[in-house]
This record gives structure tokens, C-alpha cells and sequence, in this order.
């Protein structure tokens, strides 16, 4: 059986660091909740901030990235639309927790200006995609009379 289309259009540059730059993040968002699922089995912390002996908002904080950071990791890396939109819950949670509510959750002068960073680093990317799409479309345009 053959292809329907012979050539598959190559990825352009932008596309390219794009998707490593999306890849890298899924690789940091398992990261994240794979330490979550550890804190919560007692494997981290000596055992002493397992699920049963957290406080309720370590609970449900801990908890609720645990499934929530892996399930991001899995929409970067696959690059699809919703991967992005379920980092941003995750990272938001994250910046509440650490930057909002430091007063419950201790603070963690890192995670903020992290998240930050990768937000200013992938709407740098979206633009620079949306103007190379834009640069292509008006290469394509035939005006007939």
C-alpha cells in the first residue's frame, strides 16, 4: 500500500527547536511529578511526608500535581494542543502553592521564575511560528485577476 502523499513537508527550524523545547519541558513535568508520587509513597523525605500524614491542603496540592504534571508531560512531548493548556494548570498550581500561599506551603524561590521563564520562552516561540506562517502564506498567495 502506498502513501497517499509522497512528500511529507519538512519541519522548518522554528518547528524544530519548538518540539525539543516542548519535549524538554515534558521531560522536566515528569520530573516534577514523579517527585510529587514519591513524596506521597514515603519513598522521599524519609518516609515523613507520605499521603497519610500530610496536612489537608499538602493533600490535596500533592496529590492533584502528582496526576496532573505527568499528564502534561505526556501532551509536550506528544507536542499536541492540550499539552500546553494542562502545563499551564499544573505550572499555575505550582506558582499558587509556592508564590501565593507560602505561608502553608513553604516557599521555593525556583519554581516562580522557572515557570515564568518557560512561559516567556514558549509565547517567543508562538510568535516566531505565527510570523513564519505568515511569511509563508504570502509566499503561496496567487492573486488571479
Amino acid at each position: 500500500m502506498e502513501a497517499d502523499s509522497p512528500h511529507v513537508p519538512k519541519r522548518s527550524l522554528t518547528e524544530t527547536l519548538f518540539v525539543t523545547f516542548l519535549r524538554l519541558v515534558a521531560v522536566s513535568c515528569l520530573w516534577f511529578g514523579l517527585q510529587y508520587w514519591a513524596m506521597l509513597v514515603g519513598y522521599s523525605f524519609g518516609g515523613s511526608a507520605r499521603f497519610d500524614l500530610l496536612n489537608l491542603p499538602w493533600k490535596v496540592a500533592a496529590s492533584s500535581l502528582a496526576v496532573v504534571f505527568p499528564v502534561a508531560a505526556l501532551g509536550l512531548w506528544l507536542a499536541v494542543s492540550w499539552g500546553p493548556v494542562i502545563w499551564v494548570f499544573a505550572a499555575g498550581g505550582q506558582v499558587l502553592m509556592y508564590g501565593v500561599w507560602s505561608n502553608i506551603y513553604g516557599g521555593d524561590s525556583l519554581v516562580v521564575p522557572m515557570h515564568s521563564a518557560v512561559v516567556v520562552v514558549y509565547l517567543a516561540f508562538r510568535a516566531a511560528l505565527w510570523l513564519e506562517q505568515r511569511r509563508k502564506a504570502r509566499e503561496i498567495r496567487v492573486d488571479l485577476p
